[in-house]
Formats: C-alpha cells, sequence, structure tokens
C-alpha cells in the first residue's frame, strides 16, 4: 500500500471508466502505425515516452517511480511474456 496520495486511486479499485475506451484508441494508433511500417521500438518508444510525460505531468516523481517499479517487476515476474504468449494463442 503506497502512501502518496497520487497513486491511492490505482490500488487495488477497479479500473476506471474511460480505461477502456483509452485502451481502444491506443490499439487502433498502433494498428495504425504498423501499417505505415513504423518499426515497433519505434512505436513502442513513442508510446512510452508520451505516457512519462503524461504521467509527469500529472503525479509526483514518486508515484513516477513506484509506476515504473512495478513496470520492471511485472518483467521480471514475466507477466508481459505470459500476456504475450496468451494473446498469441488467441490468434
Amino acid at each position: 500500500m503506497t502512501t502518496d496520495p497520487d497513486l491511492a486511486a490505482l490500488e487495488d479499485g477497479p479500473a476506471p471508466a474511460d480505461l477502456s475506451h483509452a485502451g481502444a484508441v491506443v490499439d487502433k494508433a498502433i494498428e495504425y502505425m504498423v501499417g505505415q511500417n513504423v518499426s515497433s521500438i519505434a512505436i513502442a518508444s513513442a508510446l512510452l515516452g508520451g505516457a512519462l510525460g503524461l504521467l509527469s505531468r500529472s503525479l509526483s516523481d514518486d508515484a513516477v517511480v513506484q509506476i515504473l517499479g512495478n513496470a520492471i517487476n511485472s518483467v521480471r515476474a514475466g507477466e508481459l511474456r505470459e500476456m504475450t504468449d496468451r494473446e498469441r494463442m488467441r490468434n
């Protein structure tokens, strides 16, 4: 549990109602860029940079660091690889 009020809304609560909409918009943008033959690393880097910029405008530095730490822990635990593998199995 965090003591940072910026992160309190992100912990163990329901996802914000507009998360699904935002995710769909991002998916369409990715689909478009892939169709334009933009490399995966360029797409991911641009999205990550944009996300970090948005987070830094709306959260404290400590909150951004905590979010990045959670992301690193997910990678180390293999969670992203599991999600990718499940996606491949559906297609």
